[in-house]
């Protein structure tokens, strides 16, 4: 019987893991919100393109990491490996196409998007540089797709950990000229992250060859590229990877919508994001753990227990957020204070910090059920649903952002209707959706 306390035994190291890696997101912010609003509205520009080529990554893992908990569940360990270093080989050849194109193109493309001329420089300096993390970053997700798979998550505390504290020094000492190193301000926030996605990948690769049973798993066999497995990967990963970029990408959207706003209105938006994504985080863990859980009972042959399993972590993700929600409520300026040192920024952010907490009450179990039906490899399914929900996010911000130009918490009210949504149509579809006999 699946219990609470095996729930937390494997997503509070998944938790402890994207709580160090956001540690990124949240360090960057927080030295940044010193330095000025142009740098904080250009690391949210910069930074959320990276994540959209990042997305692409991840989404193909997602899809592998169900793929590896399929096999796993079924017992087929040496299949395991064979599938992580496929899309390790898959995601060195598009990390080297994603950042030739983001080099070449990336100027010309912010241009387009981004008003400011002032921003647009700052954004495109920070990308620059940025985008070198995509040859670290595309591994690394692979090696946390299999861990996860085979539902071992405690190494990936160990490894955010580590990558969270090398970031936290090079930030401190590479953004403000500490310890002989000169002050690079916006640069060199963005040396500090790709610095510390190379010392994740280093631990992770030594990790796995000292600890793991490489015969077991099939990690001790030289591999050459098997299209044949590529293709039922990419079968059920390029939906996720599709929808993981039109669902970053739209994201993107919004902060756009911003900047057409204002500096101060998209210097808001990159502080509240950046609390978003903190309160995010135990909700995204539990969405993993339920992806491998259910992808492990189907392969066990435990198809009734699905939504028992569902139901089950959804609850426990809107206990936890609950509480979340109200320590963020009660004390928003106290946050907030975290990322910047302005008493009219912190004021005008704070009606956006009870938008964002209303919103992560209903993401907390629309986000662990959407990764149920994930779960059940039917990821084309999860993208349809992801798509229909996406059009009413984007023509909802577009007329509240750019047309009306409304206070930024309005805008964020966004967040509500895209989880409302998400959270009905998945539920419809594990109730009507023929997802029982998907083979993968």
């Amino acid at each position: 019987m699946l219990t609470n306390k095996h729930i937390w035994n494997i997503s509070y190291p998944i938790f402890l893991s994207l709580l160090a890696q956001n540690i990124i997101n949240v360090t960057d912010t927080a030295f940044l919100g010193r330095i000025g609003e142009v740098e904080l509205g250009a690391s949210a520009l910069g930074g959320l393109v990276y994540i959209c080529t990042f997305t692409l990554a991840f989404g193909f893992s997602t899809g592998s990491q169900i793929l590896i908990a399929r096999r796993n569940g079924e017992q087929a360990y040496s299949q395991t490996g064979a599938v992580m270093i496929q899309g390790v080989f898959f995601l060195s050849g598009m990390a080297i196409l994603l950042f030739s194109i983001v080099r070449l193109l990336g100027t010309p493309l912010m241009s387009l998007l981004v008003s400011s001329e002032t921003i647009l420089d700052a954004t495109v300096d920070f990308l620059n540089l940025r985008v070198f993390g995509l040859f670290f970053s595309f591994l690394n997700v692979m090696f946390r797709a299999f861990f996860v798979g085979i539902t071992r998550t405690r190494v990936l505390t160990i490894n955010a950990l580590l990558m969270a504290i090398t970031n936290t020094i090079l930030d401190y000492t590479l953004i403000f000229g500490h310890a002989g190193f000169p002050a690079l301000g916006l640069k060199g926030a963005a040396i500090a992250s790709v610095c510390a996605e190379a010392v994740s990948l280093l631990f992770f690769v030594i990790y796995t060859r000292l600890t793991v049973d490489v015969k077991k798993y099939g990690l001790n066999r030289i591999y050459m590229p098997d299209l044949s497995l590529l293709r039922r990967i990419l079968g059920i990963s390029v939906f996720t990877m599709l929808q993981q970029f039109v669902s970053m990408g739209t994201f993107l959207f919004f902060f756009i919508a911003m900047e057409r706003i204002g500096q101060r209105e998209l210097a808001i938006a990159n502080i509240v994001r950046s609390i978003y994504i903190v309160m995010w985080i135990p909700v995204s863990s539990l969405s993993t753990t339920v992806n491998s859980l259910v992808s492990n009972a189907i392969g066990a042959g435990f198809t009734n227990r699905v939504t028992g399993i569902i139901k089950k972590v959804a609850l426990l993700s809107f206990l936890i957020m609950a509480g979340c929600a109200a320590v963020f409520c009660l004390a928003p300026e106290a946050i907030l204070s975290i990322y910047t040192n302005s008493p009219s920024l912190i004021a005008d952010s704070v009606p956006s910090v009870y938008t964002i907490s209303g919103a992560m009450m209903i993401c907390a179990v629309g986000s662990v059920v959407f990764n149920g039906v994930s779960g059940t490899g039917n990821t084309f399914a999860a993208l349809m649903l992801e798509l229909i929900t996406l059009v009413f996010y984007c023509v909802f911000v577009y007329i509240v952002g750019i047309s009306l130009k409304m206070p930024v918490h309005v805008c964020f009210t966004s967040e509500i209707i895209y989880y409302g949504l998400l959270l009905a149509m998945s539920v419809y579809y594990l109730n009507k959706g023929n997802w029982r006999n998907k083979k993968i």
